[in-house]
Parts: structure tokens; sequence; C-alpha cells
């Protein structure tokens, strides 16, 4: 693993056992045309642009479908997929592409990139501020790791009481539906059964209180009663039992799939120079949701080499590749550059 190889991804893929890659992320060239290629003057790209064009839409589409379906053989059971595009072919390649090869059954998700800011010439059409990314899973036993972001202003304004501990909202104690076990009995007076609910207890707090062992092993009163005498618990005016929420303990929102928190300027200092390069924040989201350290992480379409310095930087392993001359020295160099 950890190799930067030069070649069509078609043939390459070829040579890589089944069953042996656990994310897949890929940026290939858009159905856009505009010759990026010739930025470079590569005389790979520019073939391979003119093979991907001579036919119109379905000769790119079966281009990339031939593609696509080694990079499905290549995939783990529990592998992932997250493909890159615009708006030129998005939904050629979910209809033509993504779901005949994964099923739809496999699909996971639409995630649409925030890339650009308004445009001022933007007079007879809406502007196109953002590119589409589509998530896919080998099967329905894949790996998901939630991830994070910062509340919004809304959000934090929910917390609106404070004392020594620091900001806090009340939470109810209790769930919709009712038991007739301990979830179900009265405690200091309150019976939840009453109003059609039962007792529903985060072990967040009490776990911070007596770890996690300890509160395993506690009953659901128990858990109440230490949480009354800790003082996270207060009554309302009804004599309905609230816990304290406390902004500190907030992971923070779960992420959606509209992603417009991550910029990528033309003045950003990430810059390199070349025309298809996708910003680091982006890639580590995608990494770090769909993969665990050392799991391998492909890239067919490697370009400027974000996704493998940022899987190098997640402790992840990887493999890039590009027909590019160009796109192997920038990434290699790239690699070299955040190694010290």
């Amino acid at each position: 693993m950890n190799k930067l190889i030069l070649g069509d991804c078609l043939d390459i893929l070829g040579k890589i056992d089944n069953d042996s890659v656990d994310l897949i992320y890929l940026d290939p060239p858009f159905f856009s045309n505009r010759n990026y290629e010739v930025i470079w003057g590569d005389q790979g790209e520019i073939r391979s642009f003119q093979d991907r064009w001579s036919g119109g839409i379905d000769h790119y589409i079966a281009w990339l479908k031939e593609r696509v379906q080694a990079m499905y053989r290549v995939l783990k059971p529990s592998g992932s997929l997250f493909l890159h595009c615009d708006w030129h072919a998005n939904a050629y390649i979910r209809v033509y592409v993504l779901d005949k090869i994964f099923g739809e059954q496999n699909f996971r998700g639409e995630i649409v990139w925030q890339r650009a800011q308004a445009h001022n010439d933007a007079k007879k059409k809406i502007a196109v501020l953002s590119d589409t990314i589509w998530y896919f899973s080998k099967s329905n036993q894949f790996l998901y790791n939630p991830i994070y972001v910062n509340l919004s202003e809304t959000s934090q304004k929910m917390f609106k009481y404070e004392d020594e501990r620091g900001k806090y909202q009340n939470i109810i104690l209790t769930g919709p539906g009712t038991s007739q076990g301990e979830s179900g009995q009265a405690w200091r007076g309150y019976t939840p059964t009453k109003i059609g609910r039962h007792w529903a207890v985060s072990n967040i707090v009490v776990e911070e209180i007596v770890g996690k062992e300890q509160c395993k092993r506690m009953s659901i009163m128990e858990k109440l009663e230490l949480l009354y005498e800790k003082g996270f618990i207060v009554f309302s005016k009804n004599g309905s039992p609230r816990v304290k929420k406390y902004l500190t303990q907030s992971k923070g929102a779960v992420l959606g799939n509209i992603w417009t928190d991550i910029a990528f300027g033309s003045k950003s200092k990430e810059r390199i120079g070349y025309p298809t390069q996708k910003p680091e924040a982006l890639l580590e989201r995608i990494i770090q949701c769909a993969s665990n350290e050392g799991d391998v992480v492909l890239d067919p379409f490697v370009g400027g080499g974000t996704t493998v310095v940022v899987a190098e930087r997640l402790k992840r392993q990887w493999i890039g590749i590009d027909q590019s001359v160009a796109a192997i020295k920038v990434t290699e160099s790239r690699l070299q550059m955040s190694s010290v």
C-alpha cells in the first residue's frame, strides 16, 4: 500500500485484489467541455480527454461505467464509494452508472458541496455554486462514522440557563410510550406512565460521574437519584423532572448532506495551481466518516493528490492512480512537503 501508480486506472484496478479496498473517492474528469488537460500539456491526459469526449455524453458514461465496475470489484463488502461530479452529468452518473452497478438500495446520500459564492455575471440563469458527491456502499453492512460540526447560533441560544458548570438547557427525562418495568415506576412523586411516558435517562452524565462500567450496573432509579443529588435534575412548575444538558457536553450537530462550511477560494493557502484541486477539509470529512485508521483508501484519479495527502495524515493506507505524469509528480511533491 501507500503507492502512487502511473497509468489508466482501468488497467491498474485489474491488478488489485477483489474485496481489498475500504473506501474509494473519485473525482473523475467532469463532462463540462473544459479541457483542463491542455493547461498542463500532458500528452497522456490529452489523449484520454479526446477518448472520453469523442462520442458525447453516451461515450463519457460508457467510459466511466467501465471504470466504476472495476472499482466495485475491489471494494470490500463493507466498503463505500464517493463519486465527485457536477451538474453537467450528475443525473446520468447516478442513474446509468451508480444505480446500475451498486443498486439503488445501496444509495447512502447525495452530498451537495457549495464550492463558490454567487457570481456577479449570473444574470441570465441561476448561478451554479455547488458540486455533487454521490455516496454509495457496496452492501448494507457498511462502515459509517457520524461527523459532528459546530452548533448553529440558533441551537446555541437554546442553552439559555447558566450555573457554575456553564451554560445549559433543561431536557425532558422521559420518552414516549409506557412501560410496566422499572422505567415506568414512580420517582420522587412523579409517575411517567400517568401521562403515557417512561423514564429515558441518558448515560452521558452518569458515566462522567461514576464511569462507564459502574453506570452499566446501576438501575434507572439509582441513576435518577445520583443525578438529583449531584444537582443535574430540576423540576418544572408542573412538577415534571428535567435534566440539565450543558453546552460543553454537546458533540455538536450531526453533519447533514449540505456542506457550505468548506471554503476553497482562489486565494486559499492550499492552492498549488492544479486546476481540479479539491480542499483537504473536504477529503478529511469523507475519509473520517467512511473509514478507520489502517483502512485502505483508493483514489483512481488522484490529480493534485489531496486524497492521498489527507489519507496519510489520518493514518490510512492509500493507493493513488493517475495517467498524468504531471499529476503523479505534483502528488509526490505534496507528500514530501507534508512529511517535513
